[in-house]
């Protein structure tokens, strides 16, 4: 077999999984249920958020928050302070990660 297949959780609850840790990208997959956040830190490498469903609430830096829905495609700097969170009741934001490179790469 040529290809590797990776697979990822469909659930409603709160899940943070690394699918993918290669040099030449990592990849995270992402569902937070309504008011749960993932821990507010700063990018660690250059960072593409894919947001698949609902509404992502984000604060880059000392920036007011923004809110991007699903079929956006977010693209942080390294070094970027993120606080990411669902504040829209009755969804569920579901969101991939894509950093390239890896982190461990970069500084």
């Amino acid at each position: 077999m040529t290809e590797q297949v990776f697979s990822f959780t469909k659930t409603k609850e709160k899940c943070i999984e690394k699918l993918i840790d290669h040099d030449v990208a990592a990849i995270n997959h992402i569902i937070l249920p309504y008011k749960d956040s993932v821990p507010e830190h700063d990018s660690n490498s250059n960072v593409y958020l894919i947001i698949t469903s609902g509404i992502m609430s984000a604060t880059l830096n000392e920036q007011p928050t923004h809110e991007y829905a699903a079929g956006t495609i977010l693209n942080v700097p390294h070094k970027t302070h993120m606080k990411i969170s669902n504040q829209t009741e009755g969804s569920i934001l579901e969101f991939f990660i894509i950093k390239a490179p890896s982190p461990r790469l970069m500084e």
